[in-house]
């Protein structure tokens, strides 16, 4: 098995190599499709049974557009709730994707579509080529590897549900898992194996690791909010005047308040210096070996 270590830098690579072909915005599509699909169930219901993800159907009678169809499918409830749900999951996928990055979000959502279809056709051989699997799979769950995600990342933003209590996010989402595994215990072979593929994508990026935090959305905005300060202090550096002292994050020197404080960071790989306020804050700059 990979290290953390091998297994971002597998992600880099491949982020080298097709990080062009990634969508962005991938969340607003996902959006798009729910809404096609609250169209299709409204002008001709029975239109959706030729869109579920129903391995028999592809594999016998050629209808292989079910691979990808099925995400048409909207989440089963009322208007007004399908409006809250498509506008709050839009929010958290639009975050995540700021957090991550395009290619990785494309990776983590595209990932869990994936894993579901190839969960449907090793259930479809496994049940012995059986017909009507296809309703257990949607993308119900790849919804909640979502919120499990983001609030992975923010575990103390708190939301109102209902509009009336206050909750943070880690005591939602540990509720949210509660009821994910007891409806794969409670759910026929069908259920079980489209909770686990929908889900799989969030086990490997966050539980298959040592050092899980490694690879959370909250280590990425932290590398990348230091990777803007870092170039904001440099153009500062650059187009102020002559300085003695001048922060490696901030882009501060004496010139800006004669009161501040600099001192060098020993655990940095070079003279990098630091004002008062980022002395003990600041990532540790190391060299690539």
């Amino acid at each position: 098995m990979f290290g953390n270590e091998e297994k971002m830098n597998f992600l880099n690579k491949l982020e080298r190599k097709l990080g062009r072909f990634a969508i962005p915005g991938l969340m607003k599509y996902i959006i798009i499709c729910y809404i096609i699909g609250y169209i299709i169930e409204f002008v001709h219901p029975a239109l959706l049974n030729y869109l579920t993800l129903e391995p028999a159907m592809i594999f016998e009678y050629g209808q292989v557009w079910r691979v990808i169809s099925w995400v048409l499918i909207p989440p089963q409830t009322n208007l007004i709730f399908a409006i809250i749900m498509m506008f709050f999951y839009y929010q958290l996928g639009m975050n995540l994707e700021r957090t991550w990055g395009t290619f990785r979000f494309n990776v983590y959502i595209l990932g869990g579509i994936i894993f579901t279809v190839i969960g449907a056709i090793i259930l479809y051989f496994a049940t012995g080529q059986q017909y009507l699997l296809g309703g257990a799979f949607s993308t119900y769950y790849i919804n909640l590897s979502i919120f499990l995600a983001f609030a992975v990342c923010y575990p103390d933003m708190q939301v109102m549900l209902y509009f009336i209590i206050p909750i943070k996010m880690k005591w939602l989402a540990a509720v949210y898992a509660v009821l994910a595994i007891y409806s794969a215990v409670m759910s026929s072979w069908a259920g079980r194996v489209a909770i686990i593929a929908s889900l799989l994508n969030f086990i490997i990026f966050f539980l298959c690791t040592r050092n899980y935090k490694a690879y959370s959305p909250h280590e990425y905005k932290r590398k990348r909010d230091f990777r803007r300060q870092i170039h904001q202090g440099q153009h500062s550096a650059r187009t102020g005047g002559a300085s003695k002292h001048k922060c490696a994050v901030c882009g501060r020197t004496e010139l800006d308040d004669p009161n501040l404080e600099f001192r060098f960071c020993s655990k940095c790989d070079g003279n990098y210096e630091y004002c008062q306020d980022h002395l003990f804050t600041h990532q540790h700059i190391k060299r690539r070996s």
